[in-house]
């Protein structure tokens, strides 16, 4: 039977989990306690600074210390640089560490350059959140790129539905190394609930619309578009937009000149995570193109308009939950109109539905990397 205390190397599992940004720490973070609470791991946080101002206060709320904090980011730093950045930063901390296995999240640039600085030391690597494909490397931008290059990379696949399982098999993972496990996000979001801190940053008892912009495919044109159709909204009189920005020069420089000085719109800083949840709870239409906003909401049971092309996510939607309403003006005002217009029909989407997982996604995780660790089947050994 396997010892649980002990590898069967003879020693604790030394796992270097790899963040960046805000989803990577509030993803990762169930994953990183269930590790601290085991004999078995000795975790390794490694903060790669990709989102450093929104993430330092996220950190202290999640009781996470990292070990090391790379401090890579630079204002209006483009790809090439970032990842270039990065990928230096995390082979040398890979390097420095030597960590029996890397653990990295989702499809941030972060995540990526973690899985190479591993993988080009030959050291297996752990891909939480898993799966997830929208078919084009356009949208989202370069998200569906960074997940099928790590796809490539990873020996455990961690996939949050079925959906996401299958997709790895259909590109030919071998099944024994793809594990559904639901999402962490819903273990985290149990776990904040739980402690009943936050308060709702909306000012009024109108219609409360929760709005998240950020992604870059739709920054310039398409985002001032949006901001346009938020104003049109406001101008209602029955509704009020919040609109916590994104830090983003680029994000702000296409939201802020629209929405600015109307009585209906509160643009503010990024919400605390507590905060951002009780802020969720406490809405009636959530507008957004992040992704793990589309995996909260249903599941507090908040009617979700996705403001994307392609998503990769589609369980809400096909649940009657979510709307894939995309980005152009007149479909984005005219879905958002209908639902504060209909009651009924933002009553009948607002079903908390368990989609994305069951607020145990992270021991399942565990467990799997103690079972499989030095197993042969797994192909560990370079």
């Amino acid at each position: 039977m396997f010892n649980l205390l002990q590898s069967q190397a003879g020693h604790t599992i030394r796992a270097m989990i790899v963040l960046g940004t805000r989803p990577d720490a509030i993803k990762l973070a169930p994953v990183i306690r269930a590790m601290s609470d085991s004999p078995m791991f000795d975790p390794i946080i490694i903060n790669s600074g990709q989102h450093r101002e929104m993430l330092q206060p996220l950190l202290r709320t999640l009781g996470l210390k990292p070990h090391t904090d790379l401090m890579v980011m630079r204002n209006r730093q483009g790809l090439s640089e970032l990842t270039g950045a990065l990928l230096n930063a995390l082979n040398t901390a890979v390097i420095a560490e030597g960590p029996d296995l890397v653990v990295v999240h989702g499809d941030t640039t972060t995540a990526l350059c973690g899985a190479l600085a591993a993988a080009y030391e030959r050291i297996p690597v752990a891909h939480v959140e898993a799966g997830l494909r929208t078919g084009s490397l356009a949208s989202p931008f370069p998200e569906e790129l960074n997940r099928q290059i790590i796809g490539r990379i990873a020996r455990w696949h961690f996939a949050p539905t079925a959906r996401a399982a299958a997709h790895l098999y259909a590109e030919g993972i071998p099944e024994r190394q793809v594990i559904t496990t639901g999402n962490t996000v819903i273990d985290n979001l149990h776990w904040m609930r739980d402690r009943k801190k936050g308060k709702p940053a909306f000012r009024t008892d109108r219609l409360r619309i929760l709005v998240t912009l950020h992604r870059r495919e739709t920054q310039g044109v398409g985002m001032r578009d949006l901001a346009s159709v938020l104003r049109h909204l406001a101008d209602r009189g029955d509704s009020e937009v919040l609109l916590p920005l994104h830090k983003s020069p680029a994000v702000r420089e296409s939201l802020v000149p629209t929405l600015k000085d109307h009585v209906g719109i509160t643009v503010c800083e990024p919400l605390d995570y507590p905060d951002f949840i009780a802020t969720l709870a406490n809405c009636d239409l959530v507008m957004t193109d992040s992704s793990g906003v589309q995996e909260e909401a249903p599941s507090l049971g908040k009617p979700v308009l996705i403001l994307r092309a392609l998503t990769e996510r589609p369980e809400a939607v096909e649940a009657g939950v979510a709307r894939l309403v995309g980005v152009e003006p007149p479909r984005v005002l005219a879905a958002a109109s209908q639902l504060l217009d209909d009651p009924a029909e933002r009553t009948r989407m607002a079903q908390a539905v368990n989609l994305f997982g069951d607020g145990n996604a992270a021991h399942r995780i565990v467990s799997t990397l103690i079972q499989d660790w030095d197993s042969e089947s797994m192909g560990l050994a370079p």
